[in-house]
C-alpha cells in the first residue's frame, strides 16, 4: 500500500489529507455512543450501528435502522459462534475512539465521521462512513492499487478471457451452469470484505467498492484482515467450512450418459483388467425409473439395472472397490403419485409452470427447494432405498434455472441434511452452480455442459481459480469436455490437467464414451500414467481436504495465495499450486513444443526429470508433443511430499509405509499429514491422526522432525520412509546405517543410508510413525 498509509494522531488512525480529500462526503448524523473493551457503538436516536470483532482479525460492523437486528442469512454458517471478543485495547481522545485486537484496529474518527479498519501495523485496509448502512448500502474507500478477486467467476458459455481481477460492476449472484458466486470481495493487499446478502451489485470502482441491492434492512458485513490464507480461513470461520469428502472421492470418476447394467459391468472391469485406477462411476438419466410413476426419479430403473434395486449389483461393486453416483434433477413428474403430493403440499417453484421433459415427454415441475418441508421430503423413503442400494453420492443437475439464487444450494442442502440423519457415510456431491454458504454441504462445483477442444479446456483454468477465489475449493469439470468427441491428444491433455484439480472426473454427451483405452494406445498410455500419478498422490492430496475444513483452503489455490506480493502472478491462470509443494501448468495447446512458464520466486525442481531453476522468471518450457506423456510440474523448494504406491482404487491396500520426499530450504517448513477412517463423520469427533513433518536445511546439514500426534485414530501406517534430497549424510543421530536402500528397505525397523536418484544427492530415513522425533543429517560438507 502506498497512498493509504496510517498515521498516528491523538492515538487514532486517520488517512492522510490527499486521501481524505478525494473521499470527502457530508458528516454522518451518527455520533459515539460508547467504546469499550468489546467494541464501538455509533447511534442516531434509534439507528444504531455495532462494531465488533468476530475474531482477533475479523471486524464486524453491523448497521441497524430502528435497532432492528435479525439473524444472519444463508450465507453465514447457522453453527458458527456468535460470539464476539470482549477483551480489546480501547483508547479514547477528544477526536474519537480506537478498539484492537492483536491483528487489526477499527478506529472511529468523530470529526470525518469515519469509521477505519487497519491491520496490525497500522495500514489502513478500508474507510467508511457507516451511515450508508441505514440506505442499506456499504461504501468502503481503499487504496486504488488494491488489486480485487471474488465475486464470482464464469458460466460454461461466455468467454473466460477476463482471468481473475475483477473489477467494475460484479453481481453476486449463483448463476447458470458452473457460474461460482457470493457477496465476497478480497485483496492481496490484505483484506476480504463478506456481505451478509443473498444477491447484491458490488461497484469496484478506483479507490472503492460500493455495494447495493442487499437483501435485508439491518446490514451486516464483515471485514478480514490479513493474508490470503489468513483471509479464507476467517470466510470459513463467518460462512462454515467444507465437511471432508470420502476419501475414495480423492480418486477417479468417469461418469457417462447412456449405459445400463451389462456395459458398466463391462466398464468396471476394463478398468480393472488394466489396473487403470477408478473409485467411482456416476450414472446421468439411466440410473433412474425416470417417468415412471411411485417415486421413479429417486428409484432405480430396473429394466436397465435389473440388479440394483435388490443390492446386488451394490455387492458386486463392493467387492470390486468401485462406488455407485448418480443424477438428481430438481423436477418431479406432475402426473404421478410423487408429483400429487408435490402438488398437494405447494412445493413447486411457483415462477416456473409446468412444462414438457425432454428426455421423458412427460409434464414435469420444478421443485422449490428453498422451502424447508420440501428439503425433508426431498430424501425420501425411495431415495433412501437407492442409497442403501448403492447409488452413495449425487450428481445434482440443472437447479439453476430459477431466479433463486439458493435452488442449488438448498438441493444439495436436502441431501446433505437427509443423508446425515440418516446413515454415517460421508456425503459427496457435484453442482451445476455455487452460492457462497453452499460449502457447508458437501458441496462440489462443476463447469457445466462445456465443449470439448482445447480452447474449451484451456478456459477451464480461470473457472477453476475464480471459484476458488469466492470460497468454493471443491471444484471439477467435464474431463474430455462434455459436447462432442475429443480426439487423442485432447483427450490425453485433458486428463493430466483434470488430474490436477480437486474434483478429477470425466464425462460426456449421450452416447459419449471417456474411458482412456478408447483414444488410442498413446493417449491411453498418458491418460494411465496421470491418473497413477493421481493416486500415488492420494496421501497429499487427502491431507490438504482436511485443511480446507480446518483451514479453509484445499488442494489447488491461485499463484497469488502463496505469492501476493508478485505482481506478475496477480492475473495468472496458466499455472496453480497444487498444495503447498507443487506448482503445475498443464499442457492446453494442441501440439505445443515449447510453454512459456513463469515461476515465482525462490528454486524449483522439475518432479519428472530434477532439473532445477531459480525463480523470479519466465521457462521456455519443452513440451513433449510426440508422446503427449508429460506434465509441467515443479516441486517448491522446502517441499514435504507424501506418496503411496499407485493402487486400483483408494484403500485397496493397507498403507504401512509412506514415502516422504522432502527438499530441505534454509528456512523451516512443514506439511500437516492427516488420516482417518476416510468414510464416516468420527473425524469430527476426534477420530482422525494428525501429525506435522518439518525439515530445514542449515548449512550443509538438514533436520527432519516429527511432532507429536493428534487424534485418537491408529491407522495401518508403522514407518515413513523418509528421502532427504539435496544431501549425502556422514551421520544421521542414533539410526543405524545401511550400505545401500536395498539393505535399508529389505531391513526391518528404523535405519538411514545414502543414495543417488534423478535429483542427486538423497538421504534415506526409515523412521517410525505417529512418534515426535527430531533427526540430524550431518554432511561432510558441514565439517
Amino acid at each position: 500500500m502506498t497512498t493509504l498509509r496510517i498515521v498516528a494522531l491523538c492515538g487514532l488512525l486517520i488517512a492522510p489529507a490527499s486521501y481524505a480529500a478525494t473521499t470527502e462526503q457530508t458528516p454522518s448524523a451518527f455520533q459515539l455512543d460508547h467504546a469499550d473493551a468489546r467494541g464501538i457503538e455509533l447511534a442516531h436516536g434509534k439507528d444504531r450501528i455495532s462494531v465488533r470483532f468476530v475474531t482477533p482479525n475479523i471486524v464486524q460492523i453491523h448497521g441497524m435502522p430502528d435497532g432492528l437486528s435479525t439473524r444472519p442469512g444463508i450465507v453465514m454458517d447457522p453453527r458458527g459462534s456468535r460470539d464476539t471478543l470482549s477483551n480489546l485495547r480501547t483508547q479514547t481522545t477528544a477526536d474519537g475512539v480506537s478498539v484492537a485486537s492483536h491483528d487489526a484496529i477499527a478506529s472511529w474518527d468523530k470529526t470525518s465521521a469515519r469509521l477505519t479498519i487497519a491491520d496490525a501495523q497500522g495500514h489502513v485496509l478500508v474507510q467508511t462512513d457507516p451511515a450508508t448502512l441505514m440506505q442499506q448500502q456499504i461504501a468502503l474507500h481503499h487504496d486504488a492499487s488494491d488489486p480485487l478477486y471474488g465475486i464470482g467467476g464464469y458460466d460454461a458459455f461466455e468467454p473466460a478471457k477476463g482471468g481473475l481481477l475483477r473489477h467494475g460492476v460484479q453481481i453476486a449472484k449463483a448463476g447458470e451452469q458452473g457460474y461460482p458466486g457470493g457477496p465476497f470481495v478480497w485483496s492481496t493487499h490484505g483484506y476480504g470484505v463478506l456481505v451478509d446478502t443473498v444477491g447484491a451489485k458490488f461497484d469496484l470502482l478506483d479507490g472503492q467498492i460500493v455495494v447495493s441491492g442487499i437483501n435485508r434492512e439491518d446490514v451486516s458485513y464483515d471485514v478480514i484482515a490479513g493474508t490470503p490464507s489468513q483471509i479464507f480461513a476467517g470466510l470459513a470461520t463467518l460462512s462454515g467450512a467444507p465437511p471432508m469428502f470420502p476419501k475414495w472421492a480423492m480418486g477417479f470418476t468417469n461418469s457417462q450418459w447412456g449405459i445400463d447394467e451389462q456395459e458398466f459391468l463391462a466398464i468396471v472391469r476394463g478398468y480393472r483388467s488394466r489396473h487403470i485406477p477408478i473409485d467411482n462411476f456416476t450414472f446421468d438419466f439411466d440410473w433412474k425409473a425416470w417417468g415412471d410413476d411411485h417415486y421413479g426419479e429417486f428409484r432405480w430403473n430396473e429394466k436397465k439395472f435389473p440388479d440394483g434395486p435388490t443390492g446386488k449389483l451394490k455387492t458386486m461393486m463392493d467387492q470390486l472397490g468401485m462406488h455407485m453416483t448418480g443424477i438428481m434433477k430438481p423436477r418431479i413428474h406432475v402426473d404421478t403419485v410423487e408429483g400429487r403430493y408435490a402438488q398437494t403440499h405447494g412445493f413447486w417453484v411457483t415462477n416456473r409452470p409446468q412444462n414438457m421433459d425432454y428426455f421423458s415427454l412427460k409434464p414435469v415441475r420444478e421443485v422449490d427447494f428453498d422451502q424447508a418441508a420440501a428439503r425433508a421430503w426431498f430424501f425420501n423413503a425411495a431415495l433412501k432405498h437407492s442409497f442403501d442400494t448403492g447409488i452413495v453420492g449425487w450428481w445434482n443437475d440443472e437447479a439453476d434455472d430459477t431466479d433463486s439464487n439458493t435452488q442449488f444450494l438448498n438441493m444439495q442442502r436436502a441431501l446433505y441434511d437427509g443423508q446425515r440423519a440418516y446413515a454415517p457415510a460421508r456425503v459427496w456431491s457435484i453442482n451445476r452452480d455455487f452460492y457462497l454458504g453452499a460449502q457447508r454441504y458437501a458441496y462440489g462445483l462443476w463447469s457445466g455442459d462445456i465443449d470439448t477442444g482445447f480452447d474449451s479446456m484451456a478456459a477451464q483454468r480461470q473457472r477453476m481459480l475464480s471459484a476458488i477465489d469466492v470460497g468454493e475449493m471443491k471444484w471439477g469439470m467435464d474431463g474430455g469436455g462434455f459436447k462432442g468427441h475429443p480426439d487423442d491428444e485432447n483427450y490425453a491433455r485433458w486428463i493430466e490437467f483434470a488430474a490436477f484439480v480437486p474434483i478429477f472426473r470425466v464425462h460426456g454427451t449421450l452416447g459419449e464414451k471417456r474411458q482412456p483405452w478408447l483414444y488410442g494406445a498413446k493417449a491411453e498410455k498418458a491418460a494411465t500414467d496421470a491418473m497413477r500419478l493421481r493416486y500415488a498422490l492420494i496421501p497429499y492430496i487427502y491431507s490438504y481436504d482436511r485443511t480446507a475444513t480446518t483451514e479453509g483452503i484445499g488442494i489447488v489455490r491461485p499463484l497469488t495465495f502463496d505469492y501476493p506480493g508478485d505482481p506478475k502472478v496477480r492475473d495468472d491462470v496458466d499455472a496453480w499450486m497444487f498444495g503447498d509443494s507443487l506448482l503445475v501448468s498443464p499442457v492446453v495447446n494442441k501440439g505445443q513444443t515449447e510453454k512459456d512458464i513463469y515461476l515465482p520466486a525462490g528454486q524449483w525442481t522439475d518432479y519428472f526429470t530434477g532439473k532445477t531453476y531459480q525463480g523470479g522468471q519466465t521457462l521456455h518450457f519443452t513440451v513433449d508433443s510426440a508422446s503427449w506423456d508429460d506434465i509441467p510440474l515443479f516441486i517448491r523448494e522446502g517441499a514435504i511430499i507424501p506418496t503411496q504406491p499407485a493402487m486400483d482404487y483408494v484403500g485397496q491396500q493397507p498403507v504401512s509405509e509412506l514415502t516422504v520426499d522432502v527438499f530441505p530450504a534454509d528456512h523451516a517448513t512443514h506439511f500437516n499429514y492427516y488420516d482417518d477412517d476416510g468414510s464416516t463423520y468420527a473425524y469430527e469427533h476426534g477420530a482422525y491422526f494428525a501429525q506435522q513433518l518439518s525439515t530445514q536445511r542449515r548449512g550443509g546439514d538438514a533436520v527432519f522432525a516429527t511432532e507429536a500426534v493428534h487424534g485418537s485414530y491408529k491407522p495401518a501406517l508403522k514407518y515413513y520412509l523418509v528421502k532427504v534430497h539435496g544431501i549425502a549424510a556422514t551421520s544421521v543421530g542414533t539410526l543405524k546405517s545401511y550400505a545401500s536402500a536395498d539393505a535399508l528397505l529389505a531391513a526391518k525397523g528404523e535405519g538411514w543410508t545414502v543414495h543417488h536418484d534423478r535429483y542427486g544427492s538423497v538421504t534415506v530415513l526409515r523412521i517410525a510413525a505417529g512418534q515426535a522425533r527430531h533427526v540430524t543429517l550431518q554432511s561432510a560438507a558441514s565439517h
